[in-house]
């Protein structure tokens, strides 16, 4: 797949790894919509594309709201027309042991970040992306694969997405519209660090274990290439791949490495 003039819609492209994709793709002179909250930093990605050859739209959208989601499709389509491919990168990570949550409502939130944004904006590109025989993305995590200590929240919300696409494959496929699903490891933005604690606040640390962690370099390179080939599946490092397998015949071994991936360093802990 060139992405050559072909219209290319990325969600949280403000930052992080959906800013790092737009940049990438841009050298090869594609129309990209690019989607985020923060306008401001969302229109200095959109200068760097244009320098490298892109065409580019802005618009803001925050995912957690259907209306935008839509919106964001009816834009991206009047400004571009055809959709080759929408790439649902937004959302928010959290960390947060399930019996220090003091509202369950809290997973209604960031299930409509993280899923239903997904969703909203597929439905919307569907009748799009069925034209162009055309590619979904749907950024999830390792997370999405297996289950990881104070992150119940957010396993749910990339375990649904992983369902919800892998479904969406097999009904898409007569139709000629692919799906691939990439499931990054820790990767080097502050996804972490900006995402919710047990109330909703910024947890403002990370998490996990940031020794190893891919550049964002790396993990957009990935990326890229698995949408040339129209790959099913991106599951990024070796740990991660043997963890899936490892997983069902040990699971307890998978237990352990997702404990060990913890950050033992807390702020306030010595």
């Amino acid at each position: 797949m060139s992405f050559q003039g072909k219209h290319i819609i990325i969600t949280g492209a403000s930052e992080g790894i959906g800013a790092e994709l737009a940049r990438q793709l841009a050298a090869e002179k594609p129309r990209l919509t690019l989607a985020a909250r923060r306008l401001d930093k969302l229109d200095a990605v959109a200068a760097e594309c244009r320098a490298r050859g892109a065409e580019v739209l802005t618009v803001r959208c925050d995912v957690g709201m259907e209306a935008d989601c839509r919106a964001l499709i009816a834009q991206s389509t009047e400004r571009f027309g055809a959709i080759d491919a929408l790439v649902n990168n937004a959302g928010i990570s959290m960390q947060a042991r399930f019996d220090a949550i003091p509202d369950t409502r809290i997973y209604d939130d960031l299930m409509r970040i993280n899923f239903m944004g997904a969703v909203w904006c597929t439905h919307a590109a569907l009748p799009a992306l069925k034209q162009t025989r055309g590619l979904l993305v749907g950024v999830s995590s390792l997370a999405g694969l297996v289950g990881v200590p104070e992150r119940s929240t957010y396993c749910a919300t990339k375990h649904a997405m992983a369902g919800f696409f892998d479904a969406l494959r097999i009904e898409l496929a007569p139709e000629g519209v692919d799906v691939l699903m990439v499931y990054p490891g820790v990767v080097a933005t502050q996804i972490r660090q900006h995402g919710w604690n047990e109330r909703g606040g910024a947890l403002g640390y990370s998490g996990l274990d940031e020794a190893g962690a891919m550049s964002v370099e790396e993990c957009a390179a990935q990326i890229a290439t698995a949408m040339r080939g129209r790959k099913r599946e991106l599951v990024m490092t070796a740990k991660g791949k043997l963890g899936r397998f490892m997983k069902l015949i040990a699971p307890g071994l998978v237990d352990n490495m997702a404990r060990a991936a913890l950050n033992k360093e807390r702020p306030g802990q010595h």
